[in-house]
């Protein structure tokens, strides 16, 4: 591809890496490396600012918005938690950009259809982080079973086992089980005709820590899948069996990752005689696979080629990691649930709360250990992320976003479509004392149409934010906000006016124009209004 080598620190594309956790740093370090790197988005203001100062022509933005108002950057990679993927897939998209996510594509086989319809629709490359089909072992293990080299295959096992990394995004089989479903799936070009599960939670009641998946293909190849974190050593294996011979990829094998063992069986007098014989050592070419398929992300945006690991790809491998959950569900502790719950049209994940008496709208998600409590109301299509408290007695719209760790107490109201950055807060309680009651003393709040509280914002209590005003992240609001309001700081102040599409508005004189989508506006007693 023109501009793109394994060492080139010059190309036109340009990447930004969304989330720089655990994983994300390795993405930043290879895209870095290919010389795409173009900025990096965390809401850790740390852990930019050492990634700043690693990689000096980087920049570095809290807001994933801003990435992707940033027309010269071209794709993202988003490594950010799974529950999240959905969202920043959709958003990234919708602004044109192309879309490299890590697994799962996302965590609902309804929403990853959307997604893979969004990416067509918009001619847009959306590529799944599959990172063993980037593996020079299992690349040419595709390429031995091709060929017959083993013979007809007749069942797969792998073993993924860890002591950790311990997760609360989601269970071991979404964290550990993608890849091998995904070689799985690859190595017989098929998809299970049957599937089983079992599992067991043992550090936490609601999410599994040890699961064994049991796949049926149609040619009548049997695979299972054994994935756990609470493994006394690590253990990364896929083992093909054929008629002639037997494959053995172990990831953790520093020279010999891929071995041929030719046994074969014989029949004497109705009985099978097994015949051993010595390994046989499978040439790999070298390189780091999550390197190449970095480049190959690249080389998929330069040339509007398909990926490998497409998101159609990525579909297939949530839709059978799907239908696992579902298998395990079923295997486990059987519960008649109330009848107000049983044929429910939101999506509760297993370790969330929600109290009797809650009225929850059609298509929304409610996600890890959650709680709705008792007299709320949640309107349809709303997302409440991880760690999120509603209620009791607190009233949300349609559409409204809750990201992770925002207690939404008594006393607060939010309208459609506002969204709650992580970590914001609200009060209900003006001068509140641990030994003084005072929920008597209540001050309401309420949130308007289509709002943007910030990450790490406040809201004091008895407020009214007004529509489409946009919180900066960090900021402490101490008063009422305008219609179409731009407040940052401590105490925060009005610093511009926001279009509904959240771009900063051209302002002459009391008229106003969005430079993104040309809505115009006046100024009037609320604040802003469009004309």
């Amino acid at each position: 591809m023109a501009g793109i080598s394994g060492d080139s620190q010059e190309t036109a594309l340009k990447i930004a890496v969304i989330g720089a956790g655990y994983w994300g740093k390795n993405l930043v370090r290879n895209f870095s490396g290919l010389g795409a790197l173009s900025a990096v988005c965390d809401s850790n203001t740390d852990t930019l600012r050492t990634l700043g100062e690693q990689y000096s022509l980087c920049r570095t933005f809290v807001s994933y918005a801003e990435v992707l108002r940033d027309e010269t950057i071209r794709a993202v990679a988003i490594a950010t938690p799974a529950e999240g993927h959905a969202d920043a897939v959709r958003e990234a998209l919708l602004a044109g950009k192309d879309v490299f996510v890590e697994k799962p594509l996302c965590l609902s086989v309804k929403e990853g259809e959307e997604l893979v319809s969004l990416a067509k629709k918009r001619d847009l490359i959306l590529m799944v982080g599959h990172l063993l089909w980037y593996h020079p072992a299992v690349l040419k293990l595709k390429e031995l079973i091709r060929a017959g080299e083993l013979g007809r295959i007749q069942y797969i096992y792998s073993n993924r086992l860890n002591l950790g990394k311990i997760r609360r995004e989601e269970n071991i089989l979404w964290s550990f089980a993608p890849h091998d479903i995904s070689v799985i799936l690859g190595l017989l070009n098929e998809n299970p005709d049957g599937v089983r599960a079992q599992g067991g939670n043992y550090l936490h009641q609601r999410i599994a820590d040890v699961t064994i998946s049991l796949l049926s293909f149609p040619s009548g190849v049997k695979a299972h899948i054994f994935v756990s974190w609470l493994h006394p050593y690590k253990e990364q294996k896929l083992i093909v069996v054929g008629d002639r011979k037997m494959a053995v990829f172990d990831d953790l094998e520093k020279k010999d990752k891929l071995l041929l063992y030719p046994h074969s069986i014989d029949w004497k007098d109705n009985l099978p005689i097994a015949n051993k014989a010595d390994a046989q050592r499978v040439e790999l070419e070298q390189g780091e696979p999550l390197r190449a398929e970095c480049q190959h992300f690249l080389e998929c945006v330069a040339t509007r080629t398909r990926p490998r690991t497409d998101g159609e790809e990525g579909l297939r491998v949530l839709s059978v990691l799907q239908r696992c959950q579902e298998a395990l569900e079923q295997a486990g502790p059987r519960m008649t649930p109330p009848a107000s719950k049983a044929h429910k049209s939101y999506f509760a994940h297993e370790s969330a709360f929600v109290d009797e008496g809650v009225d929850v709208g059609a298509g929304t998600s409610i996600w890890h250990t959650s709680h709705i409590l008792k007299g709320s109301r949640i309107g349809k299509n709303c997302k409440i992320g991880q760690n999120v408290v509603v209620g009791p007695n607190v009233t949300v719209g349609n559409g409204v976003k809750i990201q992770n760790n925002v207690s939404v107490y008594e006393g607060v109201t939010l309208e459609d479509y506002v969204f709650c950055g992580p970590s914001m807060v609200f009060t209900n309680v003006f001068n509140p004392r641990s030994e003084i009651p005072r929920m008597s003393e209540l001050k309401r709040t309420l949130v308007k149409q289509g709002a943007t509280l910030g990450a790490n914002s406040t809201i004091l209590c008895g407020i009214t934010i007004g529509r489409y005003a946009l919180i900066g992240a960090g900021t402490v609001v101490t008063k009422d906000v305008p219609d179409h309001a731009l407040v940052v700081g401590n105490p925060g102040r009005v610093t511009g006016w926001m279009c509904l599409c959240g771009v900063k508005l051209h302002i002459e004189g009391e008229k106003a124009a969005c430079p993104a989508c040309g809505q115009q506006y006046r100024a009037d007693r609320t604040g802003m209004a469009a004309v």
